[in-house]
């Protein structure tokens, strides 16, 4: 038996060649599956979606997380000849620093062979995990999105934030200017806007220190599109900042004691029909927003529930590639009811968007003969 090792540099490169409308595509038939499990699988009561809780080892340095899932075959996702699936069994391994790390979080996915039962592939999680996140929102934003962005802000300056601002500007070319706003400009920051600048040089980047009060309204209060991702346990900014119209992307809390916003921006969402979330079950365990807002889980939306379907039940991938696609205008929210003033979209992560998103960087890396490859693993 083989065993494919991917880099966080092998994992850059495949993504790279991966389009956002594709990455769309994959992720919508994850957050399909989600919405609509329960369904069994090809084998014998064997289910296609089992997403078992997390398991947590403490150590001195680290909270250790372990997420098992299972994804059973999906209709191919994409467009024209960069087709995306992602299908299995996966495991991914998350050590969260218990002290402020620059190097952010080490994590790794074991992708499983079905038919063997052995580890096919060890991948670097630092860039799939940003890349299935940042999928999963561009989706929220082109869906429920009351406008097409011109100004972004983000909130953060790790892989998150800048996976994020990559596949929005490669989405919508009509980006003009995007505020970076940190606790401090340091060389992160610093390296993060040279990068982006380098990609997106139509684009007007600015750093901007999270002290600077004055500066951030401003920005806020300008943004079509805010991206959180941060570890804050305070809100970032009030709901006053935040003008009718913004769409705003949460991606950072995943513990009751995390907050990224205040209680009246998540009822602002709320009240109008414009909260989704990736799964009502996990948020309303894990997003300190959305609990500290005293929302119940019926109070929630996922945005598997918006997607087109067939006269089956199934997702249609047609429509939906047609709706994303259809000319980047300005169409409005895509949620039954919507009335305003501002949409948001919480994501906490889920197994399956590990599953899917690792799968198919593996499935491209045998392809193109990428990684390095233990041919007598087992032997």
């Amino acid at each position: 038996m083989s065993l494919r090792i991917l880099s966080s540099a092998n994992v850059e490169s495949i993504s790279a060649s991966f389009s956002p409308l594709d990455l769309q595509c994959l992720m919508a038939q994850v957050f399909h599956a989600i919405s609509c499990s329960g369904v069994a699988g090809v084998g014998a009561g064997i289910s296609n979606v089992q997403t078992p809780h997390r398991t947590t080892v403490e150590t001195e340095n680290h909270r250790i997380l372990f997420m098992p899932a299972r994804l059973g075959p999906l209709p191919s996702a994409g467009s024209g000849d960069t087709q995306l699936t992602g299908h299995g069994t996966s495991i991914k391994i998350v050590s969260a620093p218990k002290r402020p790390d620059p190097r952010g979080l080490p994590g790794t996915t074991l992708v499983m062979d079905e038919a063997t039962g052995g580890v096919k592939a060890v991948v670097n999680a630092r860039t799939l995990t940003a890349l299935r996140n940042s999928a999963g929102s561009l989706l929220s934003t082109r869906l429920i999105a009351k406008r097409i962005p011109r100004r972004i802000v983000a909130f953060g300056a790790g892989n998150q934030i800048l996976s994020h601002l990559d596949l929005h500007l490669r989405f919508f070319p009509q980006v003009e200017r995007c505020t970076i706003i940190n606790r401090s400009i340091n060389e992160r920051v610093d390296c993060l806007v040279t990068r982006l600048s380098q990609a997106f040089g139509q684009v007007r980047f600015s750093p901007l220190a999270g002290d600077s009060s004055a500066k951030v309204e401003e920005a806020v209060n300008s943004a079509d599109l805010i991206i959180c991702a941060t570890s804050s346990t305070t809100p970032l900014f009030p709901s006053s900042w935040v003008k009718s119209g913004t769409h705003i992307v949460l991606i950072g809390s995943y513990t009751p004691q995390m907050q990224e916003v205040d209680g009246d921006l998540i009822g602002r969402a709320n009240q109008s029909k414009g909260l989704l979330v990736d799964s009502r079950e996990a948020c309303i365990k894990e997003a300190g927003e959305l609990i500290n807002a005293g929302l119940r889980q019926d109070d929630l939306l996922e945005i598997g529930r918006i997607l087109p379907m067939d006269h089956s039940g199934e997702l249609d991938i047609q429509a939906l590639k047609a709706r994303l696609e259809s000319g980047l205008q300005d169409s409005g929210p895509q949620i039954p009811d919507f009335k305003g003033p501002v949409t948001l979209f919480k994501s906490v992560g889920i197994g399956l968007q590990d599953v899917a998103i690792g799968a198919a960087v593996v499935l491209k890396a045998e392809e193109l003969g990428i990684g390095y490859l233990i041919d007598d693993y087992d032997a």
